[in-house]
């Protein structure tokens, strides 16, 4: 077969673009591989660490440990509060640590090992977020356990468990027990692989102390993680904002405890450190009627913490940016927080995939090494379908979001630079957005082992009906011969299960043959059949495609 033939027929498989509209063309030399893509997308995390080993939790977390060849880590708050273990929105515990009537420690491991059973089954590590304060530690500790729900002012969820210890070697004592708890139940080589970090977010609500309050618990931390598994690895101090921050500067201060500053614990210098963590966020807006997205300030904090990072002498560090999101509040639904409308749709799914690219090139261009963008975002069990909470699945069933990072899982290998003349430069994106009229279309390429991956997304901030896009995507020093190809994509018709579950009149009940049929809609779907290619001896091979607004399509080359 001639390959003109056979990019004819792709082309047909695809929507007709806008009329008047010339191709976007953007080209890519296969020759031309740089350093690995790392899978920096492959962590999550979320607040209720009492979902993951319900039903609906344990279904996603399968699926999230099968994107990827390497384990995925998982984040989650609450693993030290106090409570029976009963979820809510905003709210966790695990009763891991009270006291006798004499006020002697009493730990109980048991739903701490729930949570952590249900990651090192299915081959995921913990991200072990060491906090919140357990009520018998609180230096105020009343009142306790929160009744958070949307609508309800966000600053109430802080209460007795984002105290100071009153005892900060119980607190130490409290972390050297878990660690060697751990180390216990599932190895010395296991509990080496995971991540420790210190608290959440202590420059805001999160943390009731002083800054010097946070430094103490770091250091009382750090040592106890130490004793108990010299390898284990510690870090923080999660802080949010590093954009806006900046005349608090905590981040430039909790490096700074670290290198030369009086240890808490120890009584020496400087503090063990071995990753740095911040939180980059944006921040949407309801504008005449329709969501706007607001991706620079994500950037911004992505930018501003590698520029700290890569200006200290913990430069080689590897980073974690613990929370890397398009907003701030994962439980608050559409109903109360209108601006949140686009996380059903394709608008999050463009978004993502755009935003993650975007890292990328900072961290290339701060030359820092970032190993880790979390997306704290999971599911609600027993929540209305696709009530607008930012999570990856409603009741079992994937949104489309979630094919993005099944795409990302597809994606191992060297990167190559993309050859886009019409590409929004990095710099005008942080500063411009996505707005007036412009739309990001960009791609991002790799090349593994006798496979070549492209990604190309269609976005813009405004989530409006847009035009389809005529895409051309030219390779050059393919190795000839032949090759399989296969086109997925994310839009209107394809791995989308919020459309689906819309045709059916949104439903509030659903089972049986309809929870099948979404089921099958929320899955990864390709755009037509693979196709058998002869690259011919010059490696030169092209493809045509329609790309709706806000879609994402990931085109592979296997030989």
């Amino acid at each position: 077969m001639r390959t003109s033939l056979y990019w004819l027929s792709l082309m047909l498989l695809s929507l007709s673009p806008a009329r008047g509209q010339s191709p976007r063309q953007i080209t890519l030399d296969y020759r031309r591989q740089g350093d690995s893509l790392l899978p920096v997308w492959a962590y999550f995390g979320y607040d209720e660490p009492n979902y993951t080993y319900q039903p609906d939790g344990k279904k996603l977390l399968s699926e999230l440990a099968a994107l990827s060849t390497v384990p995925v880590y998982v984040r989650c708050h609450n693993l030290l509060t106090t409570g029976d273990g009963t979820p809510a929105l905003k709210w966790g515990s695990t009763n891991a640590y009270t006291e006798d009537g004499q006020g002697h420690p009493v730990y109980d491991w048991h739903i701490v090992d729930s949570i952590f059973d249900t990651y090192v089954r299915r081959g995921m590590r913990p991200l072990a977020e060491i906090g919140f304060m357990p009520e018998a530690l609180s230096t105020h500790p009343q009142p306790y356990r929160h009744h958070w729900k949307p609508g309800v002012p966000y600053d109430s969820v802080y209460t007795g468990w984002a105290y100071p210890p009153n005892d900060y070697k119980k607190w130490g004592e409290l972390v050297y027990q878990w660690v060697l708890h751990s180390v216990r139940r599932y190895g010395e080589k296991e509990v080496g692989s995971w991540l420790w970090e210190v608290w959440n977010e202590p420059n805001i609500g999160y943390w009731k102390g002083s800054r010097e309050d946070y430094f103490s618990l770091y250091d009382f931390a750090a040592d106890a993680v130490k004793r108990a598994l010299p390898s284990a690895r510690i870090g923080g101090p999660a802080t949010t904002g590093p954009g806006w921050d900046k005349a608090a500067g905590w981040l430039q201060d909790f490096l700074a405890h670290c290198t030369g500053g009086t240890n808490y614990a120890t009584g020496k210098k400087g503090a063990p450190l071995d990753f740095i963590s911040f939180h980059a966020k944006g921040s949407p807006r309801l504008v005449d009627g329709h969501v706007r997205m607001n991706m620079s300030p994500q950037l911004g904090d992505v930018a501003r913490g590698f520029s700290i990072v890569s200006s200290s002498i913990f430069k080689e560090l590897p980073i974690y940016i613990t929370e890397c999101d398009p907003e701030g509040c994962a439980a608050c639904g559409m109903s109360t927080n209108p601006e949140n409308a686009y996380r059903n749709g394709t608008m999050y799914s463009s978004y993502t995939a755009a935003s993650f690219a975007r890292i990328y090139d900072l961290a290339e261009r701060y030359h820092v090494n970032l190993r880790g963008a979390m997306s704290w975002s999971f599911e609600f069990e027993g929540q209305r379908w696709f009530d607008g909470f930012r999570d990856l699945a409603t009741n079992g069933v994937d949104k489309p979001v979630l094919n993005v990072f099944r795409m990302y899982g597809m994606m191992p290998g060297r990167r190559i630079p993309v050859d886009n003349p019409s590409v929004i430069p990095l710099d005008s994106m942080m500063k411009s957005n996505v707005q007036g009229g412009r739309t990001d279309i960009h791609a991002l390429a790799v090349a593994g082992a006798r496979q070549l991956t492209v990604m190309v997304w269609n976005y813009t901030d405004d989530d409006l009906p847009g035009d389809s896009v005529g895409m051309h995507v030219l390779v050059t020093h393919l190795p000839s011969g032949m090759a399989r190809f296969r086109h997925f994509r994310i839009d209107g018709t394809h791995s989308n299960a919020y459309e689906v579950w819309r045709q059916m009149g949104s439903p509030s009940s659903i089972d049986g043959t309809a929870r099948r049929r979404l089921e099958k809609a929320g899955a990864l779907a390709a755009l037509g059949d693979p196709q058998r290619v002869r690259v011919p001896e010059k490696g030169e091979a092209s493809v045509s495609f329609s790309l709706p607004a806000h879609a994402v399509s990931l085109l592979r080359w296997d030989w």
